[in-house]
């Protein structure tokens, strides 16, 4: 008998429509027309940080729990019930602890959370092969054809996996399950925490109409402004226009709107896709010395940086600076932004303080800029109140990404490039 509805608790299969596990009495029930079909999934860890610490402390368990501080003081990641009274990671720390004046702040400590996160990441590697990693807490899998091994379909793997994760390692993964990477990211988060939420073929473009167009990837908010100006508002209205109109107007991002608003999805998970940076170096004709000469280089640097970063979904938040003088040997500079960044600028203007300090008559025949501590791009520059120009270059980044795009990388020359 196909499988339709299960138990999330003790994994009895039930009858569809049920509220309540017939076995043991659970309403953590699975029901779906196509859950025994489905094996794209996105695993996506629990208020991560925070999760960890409050498993390392049992007293924080029922306390409202920030993760941050540092020199500017914003929230780097909270606990669900931060989350209730408005706190959000990348908020000035003021105004989160204004919100929830009584939560702990605990200091990051990332050395913890890449061991917590390297266990995740085996744990999803017993299941299949095909695992994408996508950030210290997140991961695509592609259980296709693993019914046989685990003796189960996709589905009912993930949820004894994730309640394995929950009693072995001590912290919450929310599913999302479907048939391509676009609808499983969506659907992971529909139940959090501790989800898991299927969307079907069938159920794709009725789920997705109504939504807003910002619900698709690198669709921010400069990019849902222009849409909403040409009165594209939810993804529905997205498929009134066919994908020749969508590219004349957006250039490629046109396309990947056309396709991800009807539910179409191709990118495969890609277990080699696992990328540690992005980054991005020449090595100059002639040796430079000067430093107006070497910021320029610097500066188109990081534009490919930027632009690759976008064409791969990603943001970092480790900037890294490599010079190599004319004796080759190696020059490595780094900084850690308080928040993940796929902007050209924010990235030369971290790049263009590391270079400063290193310009001092030596001759250089190589520069390099590299972003890691890889993210989504979902989780790039978010609005700050403090610095208020990152919005502003989100913005102005968006349209030259658009103009490019339709007329090409020349279409807009930065000025920092107009006296070559």
């Amino acid at each position: 008998m196909a499988l339709r509805a299960f138990c999330r608790d003790c994994f009895t299969a039930l009858t569809p429509g049920g509220r309540r596990c017939a076995a043991c009495g659970s309403p953590r029930i699975v029901n779906h027309a196509e859950i025994e079909t489905l094996a794209i999934a996105h695993v996506d860890c629990d208020a991560f940080y925070a999760a960890i610490e409050k498993r390392d402390d049992p007293s924080l368990a029922d306390q409202a729990v920030i993760i941050g501080g540092g020199k500017r003081g914003v929230v780097s990641t909270c606990c669900y019930i931060a989350r209730i009274s408005g706190v959000r990671s990348a908020m000035p720390m003021f105004k989160a602890l204004q919100l929830c004046p009584q939560a702990v702040v605990v200091k990051p400590d990332m050395d913890k959370y890449v061991r917590v996160g390297r266990e995740v990441r085996e744990a999803m590697r017993a299941l299949t092969p095909l695992v994408e990693p996508i950030s210290i807490d997140e991961a695509f899998l592609d259980l296709s054809g693993t019914d046989r091994l685990h003796g189960a379909p996709p589905a009912l793997t993930l949820a004894r996996f994730a309640k394995a994760i929950e009693r072995d390692i001590g912290i919450t993964v929310s599913v999302g399950l479907s048939y391509n990477k676009f609808l499983a990211k969506i659907a992971s988060d529909l139940d959090k925490p501790r989800g898991f939420a299927a969307i079907g073929r069938a159920e794709a473009l009725d789920f997705l109409g109504p939504r807003p167009v910002s619900l698709i990837w690198g669709v921010g908010r400069a990019m849902q402004q222009a849409l909403e100006r040409d009165g594209l508002k939810r993804i529905a209205d997205l498929r009134r226009l066919d994908e020749a109109d969508l590219m004349r107007r957006y250039g490629a991002m046109g396309q990947r709107l056309a396709r991800l608003a009807r539910g179409q999805d191709d990118r495969t998970v890609n277990p080699e896709g696992e990328a540690k940076s992005v980054s991005a170096e020449t090595t100059f004709n002639q040796d430079i010395r000067d430093h107006r000469a070497l910021e320029k280089q610097l500066f188109r640097l990081c534009e490919k940086v930027a632009a690759r970063c976008k064409a791969k979904d990603l943001s970092g938040r480790s900037v890294t600076l490599k010079l190599k003088t004319t004796d080759f040997r190696l020059r490595t500079r780094s900084r850690t932004l308080e928040t993940p960044t796929a902007l050209a600028a924010r990235l030369f203007e971290a790049g263009r303080d590391l270079l400063a300090r290193e310009v001092d008559g030596t001759a250089f025949r190589l520069i390099g800029i590299g972003l890691s501590d890889l993210a989504g791009l979902d989780k790039a520059d978010p609005a700050d109140l403090v610095d208020t120009s990152i919005a502003r270059n989100v913005k102005v980044e968006g349209a030259v990404d658009k103009l490019r795009a339709r007329f090409g990388k020349s279409a807009v020359v930065k000025g920092i490039l107009l006296d070559d």
